[in-house]
């Protein structure tokens, strides 16, 4: 999923995810990771947007 949307450059991977989910009592599958940071970017994509668009 990463390459498709052009998120490979991320800080977070999804390995990192993965334990970071596993550390707060979330077991999650490698796929699972991947598609909760994607949409976590989409979500931040989106408020960044919003508020670029309040300030003009």
């Amino acid at each position: 999923m990463e390459n498709e949307t052009g998120y490979n450059e991320s800080k977070i991977t999804t390995e990192k995810a993965q334990q970071m989910l596993k550390s707060e009592g979330l077991e999650v599958t490698f796929e699972q990771a991947e598609e909760i940071l994607y949409f976590l970017r989409k979500i931040a994509n989106i408020a960044v947007l919003k508020y670029l668009n309040e300030t003009k």
